[in-house]
């Protein structure tokens, strides 16, 4: 049995102004026998699947590897290499009995919303219509009829934070399996819950309703349930919310589930979102932490929805309001980073530092800062376990405030991302993370509470007033009844 699995992948925000080019992709490339020895997501994936094919006598043919932080939409030109690169590979390695992929689901090129749509129709006539292909996809992405038609069995990882993508590549190949066997006929079904928002997984009812699904899975013929959030900041048709259920050969079922699963989820609408404190609430929460650390997230910058990770209006709140003992992280800021590497430990600097990328960044940070910490190839550990890069990085004090600076843009997925740099962060009593919602997965083991504030910046979630115009259809929290 020979299996071939490939990956191409990023998450498009079309309101942003950062570039998806060449230099994006160049960080998380691979190609390849390369890709077993990886120490990030794609190498946890490309040797999970090989264990699981070795153990059916099969072995596994790898092609390329390519994902890019979010941003805005990839340039043509590069998106239609990696994706050519990705059909070079697939008819280097026939013939193949199934078809893996690792896509994103929100990926938007300048000529194309509809990326993995494209991807899967062109991998589906290389192999022809009989081989399985399944594919494992991020929960925040645009569910199209193309994708469903082109592909035996889609996977939508069910946790967020995103800590299951192995779990679900395992379930799309036992789908697979099964279906090259001709012991399943998985039938699609979808159900539009017409609503743009984001759902937590770690706590609350969102956790049961996870826990609930994957318990329903495997029985009376119910092969797989993805709740695909959707990704409220990628503007295509279909933006939105979405329930997809696959029986074994019954669709009629599946559309029956799909339908009882999504209305669950809108009857949670109200109970299921993030509550958010202003700026001011927020500081006044940390002002009173005596024992740390008070975790608070900077939703609105986050890099893992295409936000600069450079905006300086919370950070600029805190050195006003002459808090001490926080620490924040993580700035993308490259040119204060090499600043710091050419002063070196322990020398005072005056530094600009955010507030570079634009209008949603706010303005520079004018500070005195003594650099604490400096690291080459910086790491923080992901959510799959491996690495993220944060490239060099340093870490300085400013009145008692603590600054991670990276020269590679990446939201804050765990503590060590202070780590890295020589800071505890269970010695503050706040720190301060560029992430929505991924770093709970790191932090939550040494928070002794978290708190989401309402800032400016790139990603708000005032999901009313996103300017869309692909994106037409009624949608809560637009319109109340959709």
């Amino acid at each position: 049995m020979n299996v071939f699995f490939a990956a191409l992948a990023t998450e498009t925000n079309s309101f942003s102004s950062i570039p998806t080019a060449e230099a994006a992709f160049a960080l998380g490339q691979r190609r390849g026998e390369a890709v077993f020895g990886d120490r990030g997501m794609y190498g946890e994936m490309a040797r999970s699947l090989r264990d699981l094919v070795a153990a059916e006598g099969g072995v596994v043919s790898p092609g390329v590897f390519a994902f890019a932080q979010p941003a805005g939409p990839t340039v043509q030109a590069v998106y239609e290499r990696l994706r050519d690169a990705l059909l070079e590979d697939l008819r280097a390695a026939l013939p193949v009995d199934v078809v893996m992929l690792s896509l994103h689901g929100a990926m938007i090129s300048q000529q194309c919303w509809d990326c993995e749509g494209e991807i899967l129709t062109m991998v589906r006539e290389v192999v022809g219509p009989s081989v399985p292909v399944g594919a494992v996809l991020d929960p925040h992405a645009h569910l199209t009829d193309t994708m469903i038609d082109r592909a035996t069995v889609l996977c939508f990882m069910k946790e967020y934070p995103h800590t299951d993508g192995v779990a679900r590549l395992g379930d799309a190949w036992r789908i697979c399996l099964a279906t090259l066997r001709g012991e399943v006929d998985p039938r699609a079904a979808v159900h539009d819950c017409k609503m743009v928002s984001f759902w937590p997984t770690q706590s609350g009812p969102m956790r049961g309703v996870v826990d609930r699904q994957l318990a329903q899975e495997g029985r009376d013929g119910i092969l797989s349930i993805s709740f695909v959030h959707g990704f409220p900041w990628g503007d295509t048709p279909v933006t939105g919310a979405k329930m997809l259920v696959y029986a074994d050969g019954d669709p009629d079922k599946a559309a029956r589930l799909a339908t009882e699963l999504g209305r669950e989820i809108w009857d949670l609408r109200e109970e299921t979102q993030i509550r958010q404190l202003s700026i001011e609430a927020a500081l006044d929460r940390m002002g009173a932490a005596n024992v740390g650390p008070l975790v608070v997230a900077d939703i609105a910058d986050n890099a893992g929805g295409g936000a600069p990770a450079d905006s300086t209006f919370v950070a600029r709140a805190i050195l006003e309001r002459g808090l001490t003992d926080v620490g924040l992280a993580i700035f993308y800021d490259p040119q204060a980073v090499a600043f710091c590497h050419e002063v070196g430990v322990g020398a005072e600097i005056d530094l600009r530092v955010g507030g570079k990328l634009g209008p949603t960044s706010g303005d520079p940070l004018d500070v005195h800062a003594t650099v604490r910490g400096l690291a080459r190839k910086a790491t923080q550990i992901g959510l799959s376990g491996g690495l993220v890069a944060l490239g060099d990085a340093a870490w300085i004090e400013v009145a008692g405030v603590h600054f991670i600076l990276a020269s590679e843009r990446t939201q804050c997925f765990h503590p060590t991302a202070f780590t890295a740099l020589g800071l505890d962060p269970t010695t503050l009593r706040s720190v301060v993370v560029k992430s929505t919602n991924h770093f709970r997965a790191g932090f939550d083991a040494i928070a002794t509470d978290v708190v989401y504030v309402d800032a400016p910046g790139a990603i708000r979630s005032d999901f009313a007033a996103i300017p869309y115009r692909r994106f037409t259809s009624p949608y809560w929290p637009k319109v109340a009844a959709p």
